[in-house]
């Protein structure tokens, strides 16, 4: 082997060590000095998990920016960067509710189904719902936030739609007032342990089609 082959051998394992030594660091939780830590995975994702798991346990006053990138295992400024502060995690939080509750809306067969899967989505997804109808909360102008609300809304404007009027009234504007009002409100009370006696060991899901079938009588 020539000189000149053995120095190009040596400098690529030079290289190869460097990095697989970088690795390891990042591996271990640590960084290079000037690198910006290292988080494997979705770092976006990991915040919004630890939020989501603050704000069931302690509710949206509890957090903390500090905090959820020690719980990430990330320098303090890393949340930020994906955030800019505490009201735009908020709102992506809210957002992404939105778009949940969208999706569950548009997958239901009438408008009764669609209060049901409204209920199931608030005690499936509890801290998106705690901030998703907490405006002072959220960056009221931001444009994710506004579409995912506007996708939900027009989920439930098109199962209100779709019941005969005789079986909603003349007004399908306030009909779609008194659909939201009916599952949000029995949603809320809900969450709060507020109907653990009215429902006792029965199926909320069951209770609601009952109370729907009480205000919609054509809701399906």
């Amino acid at each position: 082997m020539s000189s000149g082959e053995a120095s190009a051998n040596k400098a690529s394992e030079m290289k190869q060590a460097h990095e697989e030594g970088k690795a390891k660091k990042a591996v271990a939780g640590g960084h290079a000095a000037g690198d910006r830590p290292y988080h494997h995975g979705d770092l976006r994702r990991a915040i919004l998990t630890a939020a989501l798991d603050v704000i069931a346990a302690e509710g949206p006053s509890a957090l903390s920016l500090r905090d959820l990138a020690r719980r990430a295992g990330v320098s303090h400024a890393a949340p930020a960067h994906h955030f800019k502060d505490r009201a735009g995690l908020l709102t992506a939080i809210a957002a992404e509710g939105f778009g949940l509750l969208a999706t569950a809306l548009g997958e239901a067969a009438d408008l009764k189904e669609a209060g049901v899967r409204y209920v199931r989505f608030a005690r499936e997804n509890p801290a998106h719902f705690q901030v998703m109808f907490t405006p002072e909360l959220l960056r009221s102008g931001d444009l994710e936030l506004a579409t995912a609300r506007a996708l939900a809304g027009d989920a439930l404007r098109t199962a209100v739609g779709a019941v005969p009027p005789e079986g909603r009234g003349t007004d399908a504007r306030l009909a779609g007032v008194a659909a939201w009002s009916l599952a949000h409100g029995f949603a809320t009370l809900l969450l709060g342990h507020n109907l653990d006696g009215p429902v006792g060991d029965q199926d909320p899901e069951e209770v609601f089609r009952e109370l729907a079938a009480m205000l919609f009588r054509h809701g399906g």
